[in-house]
């Protein structure tokens, strides 16, 4: 298995034309929030437009539109009617769709998850509920993973179990043989978070750190997959730099406020040190 490093992120991440606008640089869409979970698809929003998108639009269940409308500064946050046709024409017209930060695990939502991954003609990111909504039909959902590597599913353990994998063989092992299995990009994240592709390649991360462990960082993890997918990369190449490019700002977080103060806004803000870094 190799490793992830600041070369590999460097020649990876998208290239940015200086005469680009903001259609250049990726229309993405987020699907999530729920009463209780409003901070979810916030999080990830403010990491998408951190990390380089052009426009980020979030859809959100009505009940909490407000709320979640009133914290989105850089992101347009709209309420997602009941009609399904409605959430499938705005998030289609999107280069990348990411599903299921803090979108609670209501029948209905579950359904327009699944009936999303089917439909949409975009690379999907799978997070959080998104996973949920998908472990309850795995069988049925396994043939609309396959989008040559265009769907990522980023688990913790638990969620992977969940979707039926197995871990008795180790970390490593298991990414590859769900990756292959379904014909996804998997992130199965933890200490040393792994990324798997269908066809056998495997990296391994080596930044971050337990001051990461907290509510929201993965939903920061889920936006800047989503917004450099957006931005061109193919999801296997996103969720490397990704996964290297949070955890390389949970480090500086570390360093500056202590692993027991830092927060995943904190990471989204420290983002911009990270690209610095790569620059240079």
């Amino acid at each position: 298995m190799e490793q992830i490093t600041a070369s590999l992120v460097r020649r990876l991440l998208p290239r940015r034309r200086p005469d680009g606008h903001k259609g250049d640089f990726g229309r993405v869409y987020i699907y999530g929030g729920c009463v209780g979970y409003t901070g979810a698809p916030v999080y990830a929003g403010e990491a998408a437009v951190r990390c380089g998108s052009g426009l980020v639009f979030v859809g959100v269940p009505e009940e909490v539109y407000p709320i979640v409308a009133a914290r989105c500064a850089l992101s347009m946050a709209h309420p997602v009617p009941a009609e399904y046709g409605n959430l499938l024409e705005r998030a289609a017209a999107c280069d990348a769709v990411l599903l299921g930060p803090g979108l609670g695990r209501a029948a209905e939502t579950e359904q327009a998850v699944c009936r999303l991954l089917a439909d949409l003609p975009c690379p999907v990111v799978l997070d959080a509920d998104g996973i949920n909504a998908v472990s309850a039909h795995i069988d049925v959902l396994g043939g609309q993973l396959r989008k040559l590597g265009g769907t990522v599913l980023t688990p913790h353990e638990g969620e992977f179990l969940r979707l039926g994998g197995s871990l008795a063989h180790g970390r490593e092992q298991a990414a590859a043989d769900f990756a292959r299995q379904h014909g996804c990009v998997l992130v199965l994240k933890g200490p040393g978070t792994i990324v798997a592709h269908p066809d056998g390649r495997r990296f391994c991360n080596p930044t971050g750190n337990c001051g990461m462990a907290k509510g929201g960082s993965g939903d920061v993890l889920a936006g800047i997959i989503l917004s450099l997918v957006g931005q061109g990369a193919s999801p296997f190449d996103a969720a490397l730099c990704a996964v290297w490019l949070h955890g390389r700002a949970g480090d500086l977080c570390s360093q500056e406020l202590t692993e027991y103060a830092m927060t995943p806004l904190d990471l989204v803000e420290r983002l911009p040190a990270v690209f610095k870094e790569l620059a240079q």
